[in-house]
């Protein structure tokens, strides 16, 4: 098998929408005792039939999570780069059709940035861009991995789709882990939500993390934008995706995020919305599923989910984020991707994940042990 293509064509849509419809109670309580899950099992966890069982699901993740992690909660933070961007996304803040300051960080900029964060204690950092390869590709991301690379322990990266010669590219430059969300995998609608640009090529981008994988990123992480579409239909491919790529690039490690639609300049409202407790159960399902798997929670949610979910199921958070280009200390007014919802800072956050009885980690990987 070549790429998830073949496994994506393999469903519809409307085939999982009706399967979760129809999932029993029965369903869940035998999902939830066998020892070994499959994508079945995963489908009734995150059905509607499974929310009366929320309360065990939440004690499966939490004793999972601290077998497989123990108690510790990486922290990271991420730097945005530019938010210049050649695509219409209509739910981004960097959409194209945003008339408003386009920025992309200097190097001197880029290394200001990184002071700051340095000064927070930051030691893994997510690189972060809109996508305009005429200004802000390879060549621009190598030059900022480099500037980068001998300040943090661990750099991630979460741009525009690559190819495979520039993800390798990046692996020999140390990059740690490729971040890419499929956004919807309806795709049907994906072009409604991708009228214009590069991204608006389903197929490119659902071919994706096999570029990465085949180029051998150490860690790939997925997700979709909760309020798209179906949640529970989205996350079930996304499932699918993250399954096949574990058994084609099983050197790799998997993590999975649950961006859930923010307010930002000119974008729509949520076409779906999801509840607290629906995004809890899609994190116990996604945990009880897959108990290697990392899970990580950004300052998209609030102050009140991010407090309980540290022994819920949380592998990493990210804290004190900035998301435009040079908010952290060179341009703060500039163009935001949407708004943060937890805006605390890093101490508070670590605050918080050690009176919840865990460990806050800034630093639990150095590129000297992977060959780099």
């Amino acid at each position: 098998m070549k790429n998830f293509e073949e496994v994506f064509t393999s469903y519809e849509w409307n085939d999982i929408k009706q399967k979760l419809e129809n999932v029993t109670l029965s369903d869940v309580e035998y999902s939830l005792q066998k020892k070994q899950k499959t994508l079945d099992d995963f489908l009734n966890l995150i059905s509607m039939a499974a929310a009366p069982k929320l309360e065990v699901m939440a004690g499966m993740a939490r004793a999972i999570t601290q077998k497989r992690f123990g108690k510790v909660i990486q922290l990271y933070a991420p730097l945005y780069l530019s938010n210049e961007c050649q695509n219409i996304c209509t739910y981004c803040g960097f959409s194209l059709d945003n008339k408003l300051k386009r920025k992309t960080l200097s190097d001197t900029e880029i290394m200001i940035e990184a002071t700051v964060l340095k000064a927070m204690g930051v030691n893994h950092i997510l690189l972060v861009s809109g996508e305009a390869n005429k200004t802000v590709g390879i060549a621009y991301f190598l030059n900022a991995v480099r500037l980068l690379k001998s300040h943090f322990a661990n750099i991630s990266i979460e741009v525009q789709p690559l190819s495979e010669d520039e993800y390798r590219l990046l692996h020999q430059e140390g990059v740690h882990s490729i971040l890419v969300y499929q956004e919807t995998y309806h795709q049907e609608v994906y072009k409604q939500y991708h009228p214009k640009g590069k991204k608006s090529n389903f197929n490119f981008r659902l071919e994706t993390p096999d570029r990465i994988g085949r180029a051998g990123i150490h860690k790939m992480g997925l997700g979709v934008l909760l309020g798209l579409e179906d949640w529970r239909v989205d996350s079930f491919f996304n499932a699918a995706h993250i399954d096949y790529l574990q058994k084609q690039y099983w050197k790799s490690k998997f993590s999975v995020s649950f961006p859930r639609l923010r307010p930002a300049e000119g974008i729509i409202e949520p076409n779906f919305i999801m509840e607290d407790k629906e995004l809890l159960q899609l994190i116990c399902a996604y945990r009880i599923w897959n108990e290697d798997l990392e899970i990580s929670i950004s300052t998209r949610e609030n102050e009140n989910f991010r407090n309980h979910i540290v022994s819920l199921g949380a592998t990493s958070m990210s804290a004190g984020s900035k998301t435009n280009p040079g908010g952290y200390a060179v341009d703060p007014q500039s163009l935001e991707q949407f708004e943060t919802s937890d805006e605390r800072s890093m101490l508070d956050i670590k605050n918080v994940i050690r009176n919840a009885g865990y460990d806050p980690v800034m630093k639990d990987w150095d590129s000297v042990y992977s060959g780099f």
